[in-house]
């Protein structure tokens, strides 16, 4: 197993904070890399129980799938005691600072950006609509998408809150998400997995849905 490119979940609980509401969460963390090095995505709640799971593995970046506060709580921590930059959209720039007004990223996302982390290619995907600076990360070498609160088993991310909009969610699982390889396994940030292929079928249910 050495030098072999994976996979790995950590799951974290917290809070989530908006628009004057809070809600207990626990999030999906996920971790691509080999023994020698790894990339974060989404640093939600715990830096210790992140950088544990990452070990003496070299923290290459701390990749943003958007700027909700359960999603990057945790990000700065991690990235002060590793020195791993923490990257995310210029659009979720306002949203983060609601979070962290002292504090910026290190650097921003923008649409197909690639980003390599053991030799393994992971493409940004901008597709807003949970947020306007939401994307999602597909590393076809891995037949895998990480979704953040854009997709999930059983539908669209939520969009009744600021900086959301529904239409917009749909275009873009529509037109960036659904187009991928049927058998694209789907990594969200809440929940189970799923694929696109088991997706696909209730995209008109979900446009129903939300009329």
């Amino acid at each position: 197993m050495s030098g072999a490119v994976r996979v790995e979940r950590v799951v974290t609980a917290g809070i989530f904070s908006l628009d004057g509401g809070t809600w207990d969460v626990e999030n999906n963390v996920w971790i691509v890399g080999d023994d020698h090095e790894a990339l974060v995505i989404d640093a939600a709640h715990d830096a210790d129980a992140i950088a544990e799971a990452v070990g003496d593995r070299r923290l290459t970046a701390i990749v943003c799938t958007h700027a909700h506060n359960d999603h990057i709580d945790a990000a700065p921590s991690l990235a002060d005691r590793t020195g791993a930059p923490i990257f995310l959209h210029l659009d979720d720039r306002l949203l983060w600072k609601h979070t962290h007004p002292d504090r910026d990223p290190d650097g921003y996302l923008s649409d197909g950006r690639r980003l390599t982390v053991a030799r393994t290619k992971l493409t940004v995907l901008h597709t807003p609509g949970h947020t306007q600076g939401a994307v999602c990360l597909y590393a076809e070498e891995l037949a895998t998408v990480f979704t953040g609160d854009t997709l999930f088993q059983g539908g669209p991310g939520a969009t009744g809150r600021s900086y959301s909009h529904f239409p917009t969610i749909i275009r873009s699982i529509r037109d960036r998400l659904l187009t991928l390889p049927p058998e694209t396994t789907v990594r969200t940030g809440h929940g189970d997995d799923t694929t696109i292929g088991a997706e696909a079928p209730h995209l008109d249910a979900w446009i129903e849905r939300g009329r």
